[in-house]
């Protein structure tokens, strides 16, 4: 039995390991798209500040373990699935044939409709080769524009503002973390966020990202004289770029030399505003990569559809990770909950499914945590309430602390906080059991500080086979 997974991320890497516990004799090709060994992009941050080295990224530190456990690691994007055949094309033209496919591809940065995003000193932030372009860069004192302040632009804040940049960060939508945090909750990390020298510019689009080194216009015809020289412009001054002042007949001029920090830019914003940066990060967003999977016959939407087996629409052929619509445990329908805890979940699940251990999945929490130059911030399952719940508030807004509970009939389904850590693991553990909480629901609209007694209460009288999280996998 021939077992290949598409992806080096936690959910591939994951699937892999538990194939291999599951199915001894089984050969097992794992497929990465990127030249680097399996690592996690969620490490990132902790390469640009510095906590940690490249080796520190890995998703297994031991360079021996792939081997040890008998995985093939190949390295090359595959571009076509044929699953009638079950063979994939690989980008080189080799062909691999399967019997058990796993496609855990992940996702890819959205590229925004900007003018210039092919500039040099303009990155993504998703690849360790991005980490390491931002880091040649991104250096004390340097202005940075960051575009976009959702969740994986503000992980990316994190990183850029402890390496001592003068960041500034534009956000189309009208708070940050737009689909993490209501109103309330965006516009309170917006302030702390300036609080700490980071300037927030929310409701703004950037229209074009351009670069002061662009060639300069053709010299004028030896009768017309000379322009004055003028003084050097603020990027000249910054990176020592002046020119000497040109002669009466001046000879062409030589190739600039490379400058430390890249080739200044302008960021422009739509109506006019212009924002100076040696380093622009975009971080706009992701898109499941399932382009290769174009007439393979399997059903995609946002990204592959899974049943409770993660299995797909196709016999054999399974998807985990970010590039899976798996089943959201609030709502029980499909959807795209990217975030690394679910892709590990994701990767178990489809291993076992793969070996023939029948297992089904009730579904992931919908659940995110930030931790932004100090500030905790977090929402869990529908944050965002349904029509007809029930809702209660908390603010402080002083103090920086939110917190906000949405319920419907007598059930929390979700919750956000600000400022709050001591009552991240009970909301979780309310909301992904499903426990009616009786007469414990008024009390929490009347006082949503009073969690934690909720939690023993509500706890302490479920029954012992109760509703199961979202971690828990039971034989079909």
């Amino acid at each position: 039995m021939h077992h290949v997974i598409l992806g080096a991320g936690p959910a591939g890497v994951t699937a892999a390991e538990t194939v291999r516990k599951h199915a001894p004799d089984a050969k097992i090709t794992l497929i990465a798209g990127e030249p680097e060994p399996p690592y996690s992009r969620m490490a990132i941050p902790y390469l640009l500040e510095g906590k940690i080295e490249e080796h520190g990224t890995h998703l297994r530190q031991d360079d021996a373990h792939y081997d040890d456990k008998r995985i093939e690691y190949k390295r090359g994007p595959v571009a076509r699935v044929d699953t009638t055949s079950k063979t994939l094309t690989c980008a080189d033209g080799s062909t691999v044939k399967y019997d058990k496919l796993l496609i855990a591809t992940g996702a890819t940065p959205i590229r925004p409709p900007i003018k210039g995003l092919d500039q040099h000193g303009v990155h993504t932030c998703w690849t360790l080769e991005d980490a390491r372009h931002i880091a040649k860069r991104a250096k004390p004192g340097v202005p940075v524009v960051l575009v976009g302040a959702g969740f994986i632009g503000s992980i990316i804040l994190e990183a850029l503002a402890k390496m001592g940049v003068e960041l500034t960060v534009v956000e189309m939508g009208d708070r940050m973390v737009p689909r993490m945090l209501d109103e309330t909750a965006g516009n309170m990390l917006r302030r702390w966020c300036e609080d700490k020298g980071v300037k927030v510019i929310t409701g703004a689009t950037v229209e074009s990202i351009t670069s002061a080194d662009s060639p300069a216009p053709k010299p004028a015809p030896a009768a017309t004289p000379a322009p004055e020289p003028q003084k050097p412009g603020f990027f000249a001054r910054l990176f020592g770029t002046a020119a000497p002042e040109p002669a009466p007949n001046p000879a062409p001029a030589p190739a600039a030399a490379a400058k430390p920090h890249g080739h200044p830019l302008t960021v422009t914003l739509k109506g006019g505003q212009s924002l100076p940066a040696a380093l622009v990060v975009v971080a706009a967003g992701v898109k499941s990569n399932i382009d290769f999977l174009k007439d393979s016959g399997i059903d995609t939407g946002r990204g592959v559809k899974v049943d409770q087996f993660h299995e797909t629409s196709v016999k054999d052929v399974y998807a985990a990770g970010d590039v899976c619509e798996g089943i959201n445990l609030s709502t029980g329908h499909n959807d795209m909950l990217a975030i690394q805890p679910v892709a590990v979940e994701h990767g178990y699940i489809a291993g076992l499914n793969m070996t023939g251990t029948a297992t089904a999945h009730r579904g992931s929490l919908n659940m995110n945590v930030l931790d932004t130059l100090g500030l905790i911030s977090s929402s869990f399952g529908t944050w965002e309430g349904v029509e007809g719940g029930d809702s209660a508030r908390m603010v402080d807004e002083e103090a920086c602390r939110y917190i906000r509970l949405e319920f419907k009939d007598d059930i929390l389904i979700g919750a956000q906080c600000v400022g709050i850590t001591e009552h991240v693991g009970m909301l979780r553990g309310l909301i992904q059991t499903h426990l009616p909480l009786g007469v414990w629901k008024e009390r929490l609209i009347a006082s949503p500080a009073r969690v934690p007694e909720a939690y023993v209460a509500v706890m302490q009288s479920a029954p012992l086979h109760g509703p199961s999280g979202p971690r828990v996998a039971v034989p079909a």
